[in-house]
């Protein structure tokens, strides 16, 4: 079975986004094609696919197997980036260091990349070749997950959630209850899909998901602190826009140090979850660890 160092995560990542979404150039849609790579390609940490590699490797399955389920996973995020800075959604210019989408490809074209980003991931997944390295029930069964989390119930409802909240003064409950949906339903997809891809038992699979829910919140409450104390050519993107859109943050709500302590008790919560694992999750701890005190 396929290992991969966790080291070449990333660079294993980049090289098959690139393979599964080639620039086709002599297509009368080859911009839309440019639209697509522009956004998938322009970088970041890659923390989606990651997991689902990781949770694959340490239940003992087939990491080179699963990599276009990665892949499909991180195009899920990435057509959600593109359709939530368009300017009917949260109006941002700037993107991972970058011009948004639809700053450079106007907002139809952009529109359509996300639009296309999104079919591209069950593409991708569902091809016989991906099927074939996994076997149909594994296949099926991760991207199930995948679908659940991008749609009304996860990722597309949360943003929902997001627009019927702009601009007004909400409960933490409903701040919980957005980010569960917008941001932690797909990390918490792409950990479960590992388990799945690997034949993992209920046990871990329910370890899997406790600890990317827990570490979907921290990573939520670190974004809203860094969008506060941190800097826009660190993060990549415009900072201070919540307060001026008079959004309602964990920092707002709560205040810098108790959304800080918020950030270290959920990181815990991860730690522990991954007891069941014993020692093959310590690379998990360590991810868990690095991104609560990132500073992008």
């Amino acid at each position: 079975m396929g290992r991969i160092d966790p080291k070449e995560y990333v660079p294993r990542i980049e090289e098959a986004l690139r393979r599964f979404v080639p620039e086709e150039k002599e297509r009368m849609q080859s911009g839309l094609f440019e639209a697509m790579r522009y956004s998938l390609l322009a970088g970041g940490k890659r923390i989606r696919p990651v997991l689902l590699l990781e949770f694959c490797g340490v239940c003992g399955g087939d990491q080179q197997a699963a990599l276009p389920f990665a892949c499909a996973v991180e195009m899920i995020h990435t057509y959600s980036l593109i359709h939530d800075d368009l300017p009917c959604m949260d109006d941002d210019g700037l993107r991972r260091g970058k011009p948004s989408s639809h700053v450079v490809f106007g907002e139809a074209q952009a529109l359509l990349a996300g639009d296309a980003l999104q079919a591209a991931a069950f593409e991708t997944m569902l091809s016989p070749r991906s099927v074939a390295a996994v076997g149909a029930e594994r296949a099926a069964g991760a991207a199930g997950i995948l679908a659940e989390a991008a749609g009304a119930r996860g990722m597309a409802g949360g943003q929902a959630i997001d627009l019927l909240c702009g601009g007004k003064s909400v409960s933490v409950a409903a701040l919980q209850e957005m980010d569960e949906c917008k941001t932690g339903a797909l990390i918490r997809a792409a950990a479960k899909m590992g388990c799945v891809l690997a034949g993992a038992s209920p046990r871990q699979v329910a370890a899997a998901d406790g600890y990317a829910k827990a570490l979907g919140f921290a990573f939520q409450i670190e974004d809203d602190l860094l969008d506060v104390e941190g800097d826009a050519g660190t993060l990549g993107k415009p900072v201070g826009s919540d307060a001026d859109g008079s959004k309602s943050t964990y920092v707002s709500l709560l205040g810098a140090a108790r959304a800080r302590r918020a950030v270290r008790e959920l990181t815990a919560a991860a730690v522990e979850a991954l007891g069941v694992f014993g020692e093959k999750g310590a690379y998990l701890e360590e991810l868990a660890r690095r991104l609560a005190g990132r500073k992008n």
